[in-house]
C-alpha cells in the first residue's frame, strides 16, 4: 500500500534523488567497456561513485527531510475530514 503523499515524497525526498543517481552511475559502469577506447576514465570510478550515491541514499532515507509532511499526520488529518 502506498502512503497518501507518495507523489510529494517522490518529488522532494533526497533519498529518491540519490537512488536515481546511483542507478545512472551503475548504467554508466555497464557502458564503460564499450567506450573504453575513446575516453580515459579510471577503472572503478563509476563503481565508487555509485557506491557513494547508494550510501548517501541510505543516510538521507533515515534523516528527517524538511518540506515533506509526515505520512502518519497526513493520514490522521485525512481521517478527521
Amino acid at each position: 500500500m502506498l502512503i497518501t503523499n507518495w507523489w510529494q515524497v517522490l518529488k522532494r525526498a533526497w533519498s529518491i534523488r540519490w537512488i536515481v543517481l546511483a542507478g545512472m552511475l551503475s548504467g554508466l559502469e555497464v557502458l564503460l567497456p564499450i567506450i573504453d577506447g575513446y575516453l580515459d576514465i579510471p577503472r572503478g570510478l563509476f563503481a565508487a561513485l555509485s557506491g557513494a550515491a547508494t550510501c548517501a541514499a541510505f543516510i538521507s532515507r533515515i534523516l528527517v527531510q524538511k518540506g515533506i509532511i509526515d505520512a502518519d499526520k497526513q493520514d490522521r488529518a485525512d481521517e478527521a475530514r
